[in-house]
């Protein structure tokens, strides 16, 4: 018993689980039928299948998983969820293939799951459509066929070589941007981002080993756009006709777009047939239609687009052109006249009139159906252009064509405004020469072709009649003389219909009364003219301001131009103004037609260097400075710019300048010079300083003006001389300091005429005191005889000693004889001796080889010093008696001279001092 419940326990579960596993595989349908086919021209597969009916009648939802194989690999995989019905129909999917389906066979299988269910059906079978790979070629073959391709596509082309044979070459012309080549028998190319502007044709080209070849060509454009700006009208109520635009596609021939116009209701039956020149347009007749819906289409190889237009033909009126446009003129007004064809509709129309200065006024017509148009407000004798154009009056839908242009010209009328007129007054013998001048303002308006000026002149002061004189409108001047009274002049210009007002100028009477000259005021150039200002007065009316287009000519094509009482300045401009031209201007101010001159202005409208340098007539040179004077520079008004200043250049030949209190100037050749600016005109001299001396230097002088200068082309070139001051001064100082040490190392030695020992009774000989032996008391006295006075004693100046007769230990002097003593001593017919002394503190200038009382012996000695030389003293041998000569034909074999020497010429140490 127990053992037949555990057979139950075990039994019961087993056949829970068959039921279960049972139950799931009823759960599963697996396909029944599975076809696939391809559509070749959009390289698609078309896949269909269906399962077993039982599932269409329980309506199951069932996923499906489809496999796409292409030869050996499975290249797409996708799920989708179906829910069936009872009516049992098959199923559908496609697969549009990324590269040409001939070139590969392609495989399909499928298998289902229901929602219900976790088991998968089994597969089905590969249902294979094969390429053209595995066929029997005899040549290679390029895949897709010719088509049209879409610009910014990709496309993947193959090429199927011959039975057994590999591809050899497979290219693409024009150059396009190749994606991905493969190489095998079966060869695939991908061109991506096709371009109409790379060629509307893209050309392939494959061939195979065995020399075979195929070509395949391919057209880029674009697909059709809904047409734009598509609307039907009609002009005469009888015939529509429907306009668009024309869009570019790129493509041409049979692929070019096709357009079709038809009712929206029976699209299958055209209208009419589309013209597409520039714009499109289809016309058909409406007979007794009134409610239009119509639908144009465009269509091409890459899509399809279409527009539509529902209207009634009563509000579509688009009247055609006016015609037969012509005009009745007078001074200011114009009224225009036209036809048009539309006489069964009633339209109303508007002018178009174009002013001279090309402004444009439109005009309606206030009554419908009228046919003219009358403009007013015009100028006389002015030329216009004129158009009308027309539009249905109940129903505006638009306006028709313009008509052809009409040109037309207003009559003459009075001439209105005033001339301007001005005047330049130049005295002569006997009154004035006035040059009247007058031109036409933009206020002034001719009216018509002005034929002459009238000119009129009268005196102020009494009643005298008036003169006056006409002139061809070519002439804007003439010159009249006047006396020295005051004049009213008047001019008027005259057209075929009247005169212009009066224009009037007041001549002042000449006074002998000398005016001040006016100074001449510097202005300045800018870039749109010349700048004046002046100083305003509140007593005029106006300012006038004249100038000469060509100064330099003449006549000079006098200027004038006129400003309001609250104007003080104004800048002149005129086509004639050129740079480095001298103008001026003249300013007055005007007061009931009567004006006074009030400031004069020179200018110019851009300054330029002047034309020469200055010249250098003198140049003063010292060491260290160069002075520089130049003749006045001529300031004419041929000059191309105002004189401001001078420049100075200096440089050494050698080396760079750093002159101080200048500053460099670099030359274009990188040359360096030192610049000196010198900002008053006037000036006509400078110096330049802290030279070198013993220098070369180049230098120049150059004016400059508000333009500049011109380049330097040509230098003066100066040399310094030496400096002599400074050895001057060193003279000066050694000088000084060899006479400090020659006073304090050897005083000056008194002359013996002014020493005490000399004051004795006066005895001149010659200006010079003479001793006489007698007034002299010496300390020590040696006295010769007669006989020895011939050999005198010898000094050695070793010992400061005479070699013989040294007595008391005193020197001895020199001791020469004579016959007489002196020349004031009593003759006497007694022979005497006569003594010369010798004062040993003296010393002479003179070396032993020089000295005149060295005796011979002495010198031939050759031992005496001669740093050390006794003082000479001097013997007046002729202040002794008559017979002097004779002694000194003793003495002149002895010596050569006897003159005294000077203490402050002698000689110490051996060098003079």
């Amino acid at each position: 018993m127990m053992n037949h419940f555990m057979i139950l326990a075990v039994l019961l579960p087993l056949r829970t689980c068959h039921t279960t596993y049972s139950q799931q595989e009823s759960d599963v349908f697996p396909v029944t039928y599975l076809n696939v086919s391809k559509d070749l021209d959009l390289q698609r597969l078309l896949v269909e299948w269906d399962v077993v009916k039982s599932a269409h009648d329980a309506e199951l939802a069932i996923s499906f998983e489809i496999q796409v194989r292409r030869t050996n690999e499975v290249v797409w995989t996708e799920f989708r969820n179906v829910t069936l019905d009872k009516l049992g129909k098959p199923l559908h999917w496609t697969w549009d293939s990324n590269i040409p389906l001939e070139c590969m066979s392609h495989a399909v299988r499928i298998r289902s799951k229901a929602e219900t269910s976790k088991i998968w059906s089994q597969w089905s079978l590969w249902e294979t459509l094969p390429g053209l790979d595995t066929s029997n070629r005899s040549g290679p073959q390029i895949f897709p066929k010719e088509k049209v391709l879409a610009e910014g596509s990709n496309i993947t082309l193959c090429c199927i070589g011959g039975k057994g044979q590999t591809i050899k070459e497979f290219s693409v012309y024009p150059t396009v941007d190749v994606v991905k080549r493969t190489k095998s028998q079966v060869r695939l190319l991908t061109v991506g981002n096709l371009s109409h502007d790379k060629g509307s044709n893209i050309h392939v080209y494959c061939s195979d080993e065995d020399k075979g070849s195929h070509e395949a060509a391919f057209f880029v454009g674009k697909p059709p756009d809904t047409p734009k700006d598509f609307s039907c009208q009609t002009q005469d109520m009888k015939r529509v006709t429907c306009t668009w635009r024309k869009e570019e596609t790129y493509l041409y021939g049979r692929n070019s777009p096709q357009y079709t116009l038809s009712k929206t209701s029976s699209q299958k039956m055209a209208l009419c047939e589309a013209s597409c020149p520039e714009q499109c347009s289809c016309s058909w007749d409406i007979g007794q239609q009134r409610i239009w819906n119509v639908t144009v289409t465009v269509e091409n190889p890459l899509g399809k687009k279409s527009a539509t237009d529902v209207f009634d033909v009563k509000h579509r009126v688009y009247p055609t052109a006016p015609f037969q446009v012509w005009e009745d003129c007078r001074d200011t007004e114009m009224t225009l006249h036209w036809n048009y064809k539309n006489t069964e509709i009633e339209l109303f129309c508007q002018t178009e009139v174009v002013q001279p200065d090309g402004k444009v006024e439109l005009h309606n017509s206030s009554v419908a159906d009228s046919r003219r148009v009358t403009v007013r407000g015009l100028r006389p004798h002015t030329e216009y252009t004129a158009r009308v154009r027309c539009a249905a009056a109940r129903h505006f839908w638009r306006w028709s064509e313009w008509s052809q242009p009409l040109t037309a010209r207003t009559k003459e009328g009075t001439p209105s405004g005033k001339l301007d007129i001005w005047r330049e007054i130049t005295p002569v013998f006997g009154g004035r020469n006035v040059t009247l001048f007058w031109k036409q303002t933009p206020s002034f308006q001719a009216n018509g072709k002005i034929i002459s000026y009238e000119v009129t002149w009268e005196k102020i002061e009494d009643d005298s009649q008036p003169e006056s004189i006409s002139f061809s409108s070519v002439y804007n001047s003439t010159r009249i003389f006047l006396d020295n009274h005051s004049y009213r002049i008047s001019v008027m210009a005259k057209n075929n219909v009247n005169f212009s007002l009066p224009s009037i100028l007041i001549i002042s009477r000449a006074t002998d009364n000398s005016t001040e000259e006016l100074k001449e005021g510097q202005v300045n150039g800018t870039d749109d003219g010349i700048f004046l200002s002046w100083e305003p007065r509140s007593i005029y009316d106006s300012y006038i301001i004249d100038w000469c287009n060509f100064p330099r000519l003449q006549p000079c094509d006098l200027q004038w131009k006129r400003f309001g009482p609250n104007i003080s300045s104004a800048v002149i401009s005129s086509a004639a103004f050129v740079p480095g031209v001298r103008y001026k201007f003249h300013i007055y101010g005007s007061v009931a037609s009567r004006a006074s001159l009030l400031e004069k202005k020179i200018g110019y409208l851009k300054e330029l260097p002047p034309h020469l340098d200055p010249i250098v007539r003198k140049v003063d040179l010292t060491y260290n400075s160069v002075t520089l004077s130049w003749d006045s520079y001529l300031t004419n008004e041929s000059e191309p710019g105002f004189v401001r200043g001078y420049h100075v250049y200096v440089s050494p030949i050698q080396g760079n300048c750093n002159l101080k209190g200048s500053k460099k100037h670099i030359l274009s050749d990188e040359s360096e010079l030192c610049k000196y600016t010198i900002e008053n005109p006037e000036e006509k001299r400078y110096t330049v300083k802290h030279l070198m001396p013993n220098t070369k230097y180049k230098i120049v002088v150059k004016a400059f003006t508000g333009g500049g200068e011109t380049p330097i082309v040509n230098f003066r070139y100066i040399d310094t001389p030496y400096n002599l001051i400074v050895p001057m001064l060193v003279a000066a100082i050694c000088h000084w300091k060899m006479k400090w040490v020659k006073e304090w190392c050897c005083p000056v030695i008194p002359s013996p005429n002014k020493s005490k020992v000399l004051s004795f009774k006066e005895f001149k000989m010659d200006s010079e005191k003479v001793l006489k032996i007698n007034d002299c008391l010496p300390d020590t006295l040696a006295v010769d005889s007669n006989a020895d006075a011939h050999n005198p004693v010898t000094w050695s100046p070793v010992s400061s000693t005479p070699t013989e007769d040294n007595t008391d230990g005193h020197n001895s002097s020199w001791i020469y004889s004579s016959e007489n003593v002196a020349r004031d001593f009593p003759p006497t017919a007694t022979p005497q001796t006569h003594t010369c002394f010798e004062n040993f503190a003296y010393s002479s200038p003179l070396g032993a080889e020089s000295d005149p009382y060295q005796i011979p012996e002495t010198l031939e000695a050759g031992k005496i010093n001669q740093a050390v030389v006794l003082y000479q003293p001097q013997c007046y041998i002729d202040i002794f008696h008559e017979d002097a000569a004779s002694a000194i034909r003793e003495t002149g074999e002895r010596k050569n001279s006897l003159k005294y020497i000077s203490q402050t010429d002698v000689c110490w140490l051996g060098g003079r001092l």
